[in-house]
């Protein structure tokens, strides 16, 4: 007999409709094991998932997806969602190649209106699909579910007050746990917090005349008194939200089904304009590892679902967010100046190690990385040494910060770029592609890239003795290659690179992490017969010039390779080739970088391979270049 008789019967949200509340609450039980059984065996985001089995269930039960459009938040929260929209049989295949994305994504369901993986887009897209409808087409009900971290974003007030103006009907379910990945931080938190200890219901105020009429007993009691109860003030004035013209129901228990589905049924019935749905949930819900865990299990590898043990790989080097964390405390134990910023990623970036030591001296302004960018630009005006540590694919999110309020006031702010290149099993969302090419095009900027940890801890300390101007230095996520770790880093001489190996006929310059897979087409192009010479460039801006003017005179061919998108590393170097005519003297230049498409989740490897950037292909555009010289002169390999 199947332990999940109920969740059997459910291929869609349309068998849903036929199922009593009591039913629906069986349901999420048997979809909370689902969960649990499936990410114990490919990993992924476990307690966001756990959070919102029951408001799943909910609104998919209340709610007519596809043609209402629910819309996930970040949505690594979106395993129950798909469970229930027709994907159950491929959960397996989450996050691996070929199979599930680990968030919502248009190509994968009609079930997945917008696809997400940065933070706090909802309200402006469920307001999007609610003003469609508007205009005619054929959109019902939009539903964004956001958590109470990403709401700690401007980009999603932006969003309400925008919706309050127009006054269209539209919902918004604010997840509050508490729990973004790290503690949530600063006043909106505590707002939440100071609404959600009032009791179970701590305000209602009618979306439409005769929305309280339509609640349940115990929803309608305390209605009409409940604002002063939430707000303390005279004559019950309303919450923030309600300012921003959303009418405001909550907070209700996220996961109590009867609440969930009177609440959403009856502002389903009456809302006319926007509706803010406050539902307090607990990240990790329903599984004790994870309740316990001080991450709520956000992010986990494959584990054993009877005792939570998470399978951890043997590491044979350490990563290089610990050898950046490190490093940094290293120089903030030395230089009172240093501070650290981060947007909601402590851990993620490696900052939690000079939190634990200088506490002070770590910001985490949480979901706000443009916020956080111009903060570092002051504290560089003030006289203080700023690093920013924030992933590629976030500092994105920052960049109209980094040109006007960094870059064109040439403030010494150090940006500090963790999982640069490609990321494996978080996918396209998360590359790190194009940090090279939107900041080696900034005036005053100075770009570096790690070719190994060592490296790295040399990097920043070059980019705290820096205070010229803006600097930045970029590596990868996972471990290192292995090398020794300097005691001590020591600043590097701006703009100069290194030679590791030294050949006749091809040169293989390398930017970034790629180093070592240069290294090894070397040693195959050795096999061959064919010499190579392999530098690491170090920095992208300022190129090394009298580097590259050695390599391309000495050798037939030139071969650019780095973890980034097109118009990076490479780019500058043909620029400079071209500009000064070394172009004209027949040297073959070939630029390998990530290619013009975004690229799905797979392990790294198998996505660099389908990037066309392994020792194999590197060894292989070599060969051709110096083919089209006719400078190929292999020999045998000897056995």
């Amino acid at each position: 007999m199947s332990d999940s008789p109920i969740l059997d019967r459910v291929s869609g949200p349309a068998d849903m409709k036929v199922l009593s509340d009591a039913e629906l609450g069986l349901l999420a039980a048997e979809v909370r094991r689902e969960v649990i059984n499936v990410v114990s065996e490919t990993g992924g985001h476990l307690g966001s998932s756990l959070g919102v089995v029951e408001m799943s269930v909910a609104i998919h039960a209340v709610f007519n997806a596809p043609v209402d459009k629910l819309i996930w938040d970040v949505g690594h929260q979106c395993y129950p969602h798909k469970i229930l929209t027709g994907r159950r049989d491929r959960m397996r295949t989450l996050r691996q190649g070929g199979g599930l994305s680990g968030f919502t994504k248009r190509s994968e369901s009609d079930f997945d209106p917008f696809g997400a993986a940065h933070s706090s887009t909802s309200i402006s897209a469920a307001l999007g699909f609610a003003m469609g409808r508007e205009m005619g087409m054929p959109v019902g009900d939009a539903i964004a579910v956001i958590g109470d971290g990403a709401i700690t974003a401007g980009m999603a007030y932006e969003a309400m007050n925008h919706a309050g103006h127009l006054g269209k009907r539209l919902f918004v379910i604010l997840n509050d746990n508490d729990m973004s990945i790290a503690p949530p931080v600063g006043a909106m938190s505590t707002y939440l917090n100071s609404i959600a200890e009032k009791g179970p219901l701590a305000m209602l105020k009618a979306a439409a005349e005769g929305l309280e009429a339509a609640l349940p007993g115990p929803l309608r009691d305390g209605a009409r008194r409940a604002r002063q109860l939430v707000t303390g003030l005279p004559g019950g004035g309303g919450t923030m939200f309600e300012e921003f013209g959303f009418s405001y129901i909550g907070p209700i228990d996220g996961h109590d089904m009867g609440q969930l589905l009177a609440t959403l049924r009856a502002a389903r019935a009456r809302a006319t304009g926007p509706v803010l749905i406050h539902c307090v949930t607990v990240k990790g819900k329903g599984y004790a590892p994870a309740e316990a865990a001080a991450d709520k299990y956000h992010g986990v590898g494959k584990f054993n679902p009877e005792t939570g043990e998470q399978a951890k790989a043997k590491s044979n080097a350490p990563s290089y967010t610990s050898v950046f964390g490190n490093a940094l405390t290293d120089e903030a134990a030395r230089d009172p100046r240093i501070v650290a910023i981060t947007a909601a990623m402590p851990s993620g970036t490696g900052l939690d190690i000079m939190a634990k030591r200088f506490a002070a001296r770590v910001f985490d302004v949480g979901i706000a990385e443009q916020h956080g960018v111009t903060f570092a630009a002051a504290l560089a005006g003030s006289g203080m040494k700023p690093i920013c540590a924030i992933y590629s694919t976030f500092l994105q999110r920052g960049y109209d910060q980094i040109v006007h309020d960094v870059a064109l006031q040439n403030l010494p702010v150090r940006f500090a770029i963790d999982r640069a290149g490609l990321v494996g099993q978080d996918g396209a969302t998360h590359a790190g592609s194009f940090d090279v090419g939107y900041l080696s095009n900034l005036p005053n900027f100075t770009v570096m890239a790690a070719g190994d940890e060592a490296e790295l801890v040399h990097m920043v300390a070059t980019a705290m003795a820096h205070d010229a101007g803006p600097i930045a230095f970029r590596f990868p996520r996972g471990e290192g290659v292995g090398v020794e770790l300097p005691a001590r880093g020591v600043p590097l001489a701006i703009g100069k690179g290194r030679v590791l190996r030294e050949g006749t006929d091809v040169a293989i310059l390398s930017f970034g992490a790629h180093l070592s897979e240069a290294l090894l087409a070397a040693e195959a192009l050795a096999g061959e017969g064919i010499s190579a010479t392999v530098a690491d460039a170090r920095f992208a801006k300022p190129l090394d010039t009298g580097l590259i003017d050695q390599l391309a005179r000495h050798h037939a061919a030139l071969v650019t390779v780095e973890q980034g998108a097109i118009g990076g590393f490479g780019a500058h170097v043909l620029h400079y080739l071209a500009n000064s005519g070394q172009l004209e003297g027949g040297l073959a230049l070939r630029t390998m970088h990530l290619p013009d498409r975004f690229i799905d989740q797979a392990s790294p490897a198998a996505m660099y391979a389908e990037a066309g950037l392994t020792e194999g292909d590197i060894a292989a555009t070599a060969k051709a270049a110096l083919a089209k010289q006719g400078r190929v002169r292999a020999r045998p390999r000897l056995v």
